[in-house]
């Protein structure tokens, strides 16, 4: 599997492309501008890659900046877990209440619930309700190839806030220590902001986690 990041928007929210062959899906349509639109564009045609999903680990504005070029773009949908509608509802106003133009999100063509799958060539990714940075955070774990998305759950020497609407720290807690970190310390973490980490490196270094 081919994994591709970039970075986009005031916020630096990752947008991933993870391809096999030549189809591929991608998480967080995070481009902004213009110019990060034709950014993503340019990529999946220069390595021929058709995208078959758009997923969203949650929808907060900045990981749904791009929904509507893109998905008017490739022709394809886009889906989330059904608890975050409300912000795809209001994607509008929350840009607004930063002073940021945005398109209006076409409405989702589908929801994903805990103990869903996801397939990809012969990769199968199995969604993780996550909530506590928002209600519907649902993170994407391939057990084949070792690896979660887990949008703002988990970062490197981090954890999503939670003062957002419907935010929890005891339940975001609850989804790190109850969903992720059982996942294996070798799992690589593909988080919605920095770098990339592991389960291991957050369990035994990452300070929100070992002092709880």
């Amino acid at each position: 599997m081919t994994i591709h990041s970039f970075s986009f928007n005031p916020f630096l929210t990752n947008c991933y492309i993870f391809s096999e062959g030549k189809e591929g899906i991608l998480v967080d349509p995070s481009c902004q501008r213009a110019s990060e639109i034709k950014s993503v564009l340019a990529y999946l045609e220069t390595e021929r890659i058709q995208i078959v999903r758009i997923l969203l680990t949650h929808a907060h504005l900045d990981h749904i900046f791009g929904c509507a070029a893109l998905c008017q773009a490739l022709g394809v949908g886009y889906a989330l877990h059904r608890s975050d509608a409300a912000l795809i509802a209001r994607a509008v106003d929350q840009a607004a209440s930063f002073g940021i133009p945005m398109e209006t999100p076409p409405e989702p063509a589908d929801f994903l619930e805990e103990g869903d799958t996801v397939s990809l060539g012969a990769s199968t990714w199995h969604i993780l309700h996550t909530p506590g940075h928002s209600p519907g955070s649902i993170c994407f774990f391939d057990a084949a190839n070792r690896f979660v998305v887990s949008g703002d759950v988990l970062f490197h020497d981090s954890i999503g806030r939670t003062d957002l609407w419907k935010g929890s720290l005891p339940q975001l807690m609850a989804s790190i220590f109850q969903k992720l970190v059982p996942l294996g310390d070798d799992v690589v973490v593909y988080p919605g902001h920095g770098p990339a980490t592991t389960i291991g490196r957050e369990r035994t270094q990452n300070p929100f986690l070992i002092t709880a």
